[in-house]
């Protein structure tokens, strides 16, 4: 019996010490050091505003953002937004629902704290389809905005960008990743606030080694397009037809999806619940998003004998940009770039890629996939306005491409 006794006990030990995530080590110095030591950040009071003339404005829910709100005159409304705290990058996120007792035309001036008007308003009677407002019904105002809206006693949703937050990534989940049978999810942490950071592998695990190409979106909150062309591109890579097929005997993907789940749901601008750019904070590890990404990645390659060949991490700006490393030429694929952005212009008439290639820096995730994996990084940018259509047959075309090119190697 006690023979037992111990045999369990090692048995058990054996199985701990192989599920458990070894803490990662800075083994790397970038070159321009960036504080990412968690800030104070400011938050929003989440309540339904009430006006006498029977319109309503709320805040209350996944994405809100209106951390002010004034009355002007019997048809027009100030909202204001405030970012979580700063410096930040000019990416004002607002999003709000406004309905009313009787049906009217309302004004709404929108102003964001000393920051310029960015997004062109979205539109929702549910919070999932959305159209852009026309443009005869906005005009700026310096650097504030002026636009009506058409409301009633049914609830109007009216957003900086169209909303994506927690719970619309938990559905996609189930519905394109756990309805396949090789694909499996992980929860690889938690966010600052304790909300579920999850992952998942594309492809069932074989014998055969393979290499690991990383996808990650979602670090900065208003970037909806970057998370847009994410969820199209993996989409592409779950079709089951004979180009997927081949590239999963190869190749295993990892994907994260959601990189900052607090900012998201709380509607920052730009940082997390610790008040920082995550996209600055992978050497440092100060942020638990970022620490417990590149944790899993790093006891995964381990414990699966896998390499990091490639790592896209998806995001917004301007203009659909490509933010490169000259370092690619050093890594396990030197040509991959090149070729893919090649094969991507040939397969779309009349476009150009444009691609901005730059050493390694600031501590960005581009650059740490280099320092880290000697792996490819790419920071994989689309516009605020890219249409929409776009996006989706860009992203798929990309997917398909680089299932293309790695196959040759």
């Amino acid at each position: 019996m006690k023979k037992l006794v111990i045999l369990f006990a090692i048995v058990a030990t054996l199985f701990s010490c192989k599920n458990q995530i070894t803490p990662i080590k800075r083994v790397h110095e970038f070159p321009n050091y960036v504080d990412t030591e968690t800030k104070e950040i400011l938050l929003q009071e989440k309540k339904v505003y009430v006006t006498d003339k029977g319109v309503s404005f709320s805040n209350m829910f996944e994405g809100g953002k209106l951390n002010t709100f004034t009355v002007l005159n019997d048809s027009t409304y100030q909202l204001s937004v405030a970012p979580e705290n700063r410096p930040i990058n000019s990416s004002p996120w607002y999003s709000f629902k406004v309905w009313s007792k009787n049906p009217q035309t309302v004004y709404i001036k929108m102003t964001y704290d000393g920051d310029m008007h960015r997004y062109q308003p979205k539109l929702s009677k549910e919070g999932k389809n959305w159209i852009e407002l026309s443009a005869d019904r906005f005009q700026p105002s310096g650097k504030d905005a002026i636009f009506s809206v058409d409301i009633s006693k049914d609830t109007l949703w009216v957003s900086a960008q169209e909303l994506f937050t927690t719970s619309h990534l938990k559905s996609w989940m189930t519905e394109v990743i756990e309805s396949k049978t090789e694909s499996k999810q992980f929860l690889y942490g938690k966010s600052k606030l304790g909300r579920d950071l999850i992952g998942a592998e594309l492809f069932a695990k074989k014998t055969t080694k393979k290499e690991v190409i990383v996808l990650m979106s979602r670090q900065h909150p208003p970037e909806v397009t970057g998370q847009f062309a994410f969820l199209h591109f993996v989409e592409r890579l779950q079709e089951e037809d004979e180009l997927t097929k081949a590239f999963k005997q190869k190749y295993q993907v990892l994907i994260f999806p959601m990189q900052n789940p607090d900012g998201v749901d709380m509607g920052h601008w730009r940082h997390n619940a610790g008040g920082i750019d995550l996209n600055r904070d992978w050497d440092r590890y100060n942020q638990p998003e970022t620490k417990q990404m590149a944790e899993f990645i790093a006891n995964y390659c381990k414990e699966e004998k896998l390499k990091v060949v490639i790592g896209l991490d998806f995001h917004s700006t301007w203009e659909d940009i490509y933010y490169t490393n000259n370092s690619d030429t050093a890594t396990s694929y030197p040509n991959f770039t090149s070729t893919w952005l090649n094969e991507i212009k040939k397969d779309i008439p009349n476009y150009e890629p444009k691609i901005a290639p730059s050493n390694v820096g600031q501590p960005v995730s581009k650059g740490w996939f280099f320092v880290e994996h000697n792996a490819v990084g790419i920071t994989y940018e689309i516009g605020d306005d890219t249409p929409r259509d776009f996006i989706e047959k860009k992203s798929r075309i990309s997917a398909e491409k680089m299932m293309e090119v790695l196959l040759k190697e």
